[in-house]
């Protein structure tokens, strides 16, 4: 069983929750089968969920720390939270909506280990049926952004210039150092996120750990994505509870990223140009989603 003692423990895993309770049962049931050699502690931080997750966990994992807020208080200030709690050596960030399989949490420790300036590691990710997911993207920089907004990265897929943001040429059977795997399995050195400080909650939902990775490698620490772990990610558990306003949402994350980190006056067109670009994005996967979710 993973150990609740404060600091007595190799890691700490962090799941933030919202309205997924079967997922989040099977998630703990599959870490708490089969822990990490020297123990964790899990830290549960449900934002006011209406299926009973909280009561679920309190009755069926009385060993998980529970936080139970009154309010949702969105992804980035739970992540806070936990993160707040966490006193083991590594903090592993993690969605509901996933099965870790026995070993994996071992193996991704050995990886983080293997390379001392790793701040923040991903694995790879793997849809129910086993196809894996495309889950490791570039820093969404400028230049890189508007060959995606204008459709060069999907016409020149294979250059690794022009398509820089969402990386289709990656090869995700090799380890490498990356910019942002996604974070629905992020192991981080809890010293490294101290220094680094807590996500920023004015991204509630989207962008929150793109802002993060890109502060933890300001700080000279490096990003390693490894092959060697692979977890079932169900994906969108939660989020696709609330359909089209998820688009909506992830543009205010775009555009409070670039307002943080390019917000010079040499970068007010290409700001400019990208939040028309994300604008109309938004508004026609919003409409699409709005028509799937009124047809089903």
């Amino acid at each position: 069983m993973c150990e609740e003692k404060l600091g007595a423990t190799r890691l700490s895993i962090a799941i933030v929750n919202w309205n997924t309770r079967e997922l989040l049962m099977q998630a703990l049931g599959s870490i708490i089968s089969a822990p990490p050699q020297g123990g964790c502690d899990i830290i549960v931080v449900d934002n006011a969920s209406s299926d009973g997750s909280a009561d679920a966990v309190a009755a069926g994992f009385p060993e998980v720390r529970l936080v139970a807020n009154a309010t949702n208080v969105g992804y980035a200030a739970g992540n806070n939270q936990a993160l707040a709690l966490a006193r083991s050596p590594y903090t592993l960030l993690l969605n509901p909506d996933v099965i870790v399989p026995p070993g994996a949490l071992d193996v991704a420790l050995a990886r983080m280990e293997r390379h001392p300036k790793c701040g923040a590691l991903g694995v790879r990710l793997v849809h129910p049926n086993g196809e894996v997911q495309r889950s490791v993207r570039g820093f969404p920089r400028p230049v890189a952004l508007l060959c995606e907004m204008t459709g060069l990265a999907a016409v020149f897929s294979n250059s690794r210039w022009i398509a820089a943001y969402r990386m289709p040429w990656f090869n995700y059977s090799h380890e490498a150092e990356v910019d942002q795997p996604m974070g629905t399995f992020l192991l981080l050195r809890t010293e490294v996120a101290a220094e680094v400080g807590p996500m920023d909650e004015a991204f509630p939902i989207f962008f929150n750990e793109v802002d993060w990775l890109y502060r933890c490698k300001q700080r000279g620490w490096s990003v390693w994505f490894t092959p060697d772990v692979e977890i079932v990610h169900y994906g969108g558990a939660s989020t696709s509870q609330v359909g089209a306003k998820m688009a909506w949402e992830s543009h205010y994350g775009l555009m409070h990223y670039y307002r943080k980190h390019y917000g010079g006056a040499l970068h007010a067109p290409v700001r400019w140009l990208i939040g028309a670009a994300s604008w109309l994005r938004a508004a026609v996967l919003a409409n699409r989603r709005a028509r799937i979710s009124r047809t089903s």
